[in-house]
């Protein structure tokens, strides 16, 4: 086939957002730098390094960790470059349910769909967990107030929805705002430590191969009495690094709302994988660096991982940064879940409008542009999925229900199916273009790098199933987290099937509504 019947028949097979009647999103209304602050907040730096990296250093590879980090920012970036290349063909707010649905069909596409749209509508539940649990212990450490977990939840999720009704342009600003003051205070943190002269740095903690060696059993004093530090699995660090980045990925989710999406969003891929892969990078070397002796530095990631960042931080700037940094925390989290809410709107909008599941998700707003339907039930979803863990699990205890349950379990399941989407979509991306551009692009972009980003999304998945109750997994929720996530993709395949037969029409529109801005 012809470079141009190729063409000619991808044209055939997907629609125009333009020459379709559906509602439009708001063209042309963020730059790359808008696009960043959406789609960095969402990886949440502050929340990435102070909750990812004490638990990866004390149950993963220890002083390692940062070498994971190198491993994974080489690992993302090698992803990018197929994931950017079918982003510079391909605009559209549909994102992984799109692509996959271009490259592997339609039913296959129908599932991403679902899972795209579940996986951060979870996500966002469980960034309010993590908000709820940091902000009870503020309040009740600062004006002894005792807030349950559940109206500090609910707070968010009125909040991101009032904010993300409007026009998009607003979520940017405020994101952007949360993430600058996220990178300032990190910054501070790792200006402190490299200053401090009881700082211990040890290049070899930046190989990347070192990564894969796991954290022996590890003896230290606490509190004046020796403890045992039980060994850790080098596969919990490697992950807990990966998680780091989740967020990046929803650069094409804006496609249609930014200026010259085919340029924007593919650099916004690369400058937010390898931003962040640098900053993360230095900040976890500061972090496992800014104790004495690994020991000492493994003892307070185990015992007191909370206090992992805001005791050297403390010791080497001064109390205001560390009081600074713990109310950070609360703009951190919040801000990942609103960015969370915006892109799970705009899947659940890129259903709708397309017919393919609840079309009134479709609408946008008369004024604002924005997908305010799809918003608003996302924010219920968001409350439900919140109110069932406060019914089943009790709302006394802020630690074992917010924090545990809450962000713990929902960011795993999230997890779980944004890799399955990674994995999916580099095959997807392989596929299209063999099929609609063949020798336009690549070997690299086109073959190599998709390939090699299947098998580390694949082993990813492979290491979170096979290591489930390190983190937590454990109870009916988390041990069937493995069977939720496939049930969701299978339920999503099985829908596609449904509308293949009963809805021939609206099943040839599936994940094929583009935005061509040319």
């Amino acid at each position: 086939m012809s470079n141009g019947q190729a063409s000619a028949l991808e044209a055939q097979e997907s629609f125009d957002v333009k020459k379709e009647k559906v509602d439009m999103l708001h063209g042309k209304a963020v730059g790359l730098v808008g696009v960043l602050f959406l789609c960095v907040t969402g990886a949440a730096p502050m929340s990435a390094m102070l909750g990812n990296v004490p638990f990866g250093a004390s149950a993963g590879n220890g002083l390692f960790m940062p070498g994971a980090f190198l491993l994974a920012t080489i690992v993302l970036t090698i992803f990018s470059i197929g994931y950017a290349a079918m982003a510079s063909r391909v605009s559209s707010v549909g994102g992984f349910y799109s692509y996959i649905s271009l490259g592997l069909g339609r039913d296959v596409g129908m599932a991403a769909g679902m899972a795209s749209f579940l996986s951060y509508s979870v996500f966002e539940a469980s960034l309010y967990g993590l908000f709820a649990y940091f902000a009870n212990s503020w309040l009740l450490s600062h004006f002894g107030i005792n807030v349950s977990w559940i109206w500090l939840a609910l707070f968010c999720v009125v909040l991101a929805g009032l904010f993300s009704h409007f026009d998009v342009q607003l979520s940017a600003k405020i994101l952007g705002v949360a993430l600058i003051l996220e990178l300032v205070m990190l910054s501070i943190f790792n200006f402190g430590v490299l200053m401090s002269p009881t700082a211990n740095f040890d290049l070899a903690a930046l190989n990347p191969l070192s990564a894969f060696t796991s954290l022996a059993e590890t003896k230290s004093t606490w509190n004046g009495e020796e403890v045992t530090i039980a060994a850790g699995v080098a596969a919990v660090g490697i992950f807990m690094a990966f998680w780091s980045w989740v967020g990046f990925e929803m650069a094409p989710n804006y496609a249609e709302e930014s200026v010259d999406p085919k340029r924007i969003i593919p650099r916004s891929l690369y400058y937010s994988v390898i931003g962040l892969g640098l900053f993360y990078i230095l900040t976890s070397w500061c972090a496992v660096s800014a104790y004495p002796t690994e020991a000492e530095m493994v003892a307070k990631a185990s015992k007191d991982s909370s206090n992992f960042f805001l005791t050297p931080l403390e010791q080497n700037v001064g109390k205001w940064a560390s009081e600074l940094m713990y109310f950070l925390i609360l703009t951190s989290s919040f801000a990942c879940g609103m960015a969370f809410h915006n892109t799970a709107s705009r899947y659940a909008y890129s259903l709708g409008r397309e017919g393919v599941f609840l079309r009134f998700l479709g609408k946008t707003h008369p004024t604002h542009k924005s997908p305010y339907t799809a918003s608003m039930t996302q924010s219920v979803l968001a409350a439900i999925w919140l109110g069932l863990f406060a019914y089943f699990m009790g709302t006394d205890d802020p630690t074992a229900q917010a924090y545990v349950a809450v962000y713990t379990m929902l960011a795993i399941l999230g997890t779980m199916l944004l890799l399955i989407l990674q994995a999916i979509v580099s095959v997807a991306i392989i596929v299209y273009f063999r099929q609609n551009h063949p020798g336009e692009v690549n070997v690299i972009a086109g073959l190599i790098a998709p390939l090699i980003s299947f098998v580390a999304q694949a082993y990813l998945v492979y290491l979170l199933v096979t290591n489930l109750a390190t983190f937590g997994g454990a109870g009916a929720f988390g041990s069937n987290i493995p069977w939720i996530a496939l049930a969701i993709v299978v339920w999503g395949f099985v829908w596609g099937l449904v509308l293949r037969v009963a809805a021939p029409e609206t099943h040839a529109k599936i994940g094929r509504i583009v935005y061509n801005d040319a």
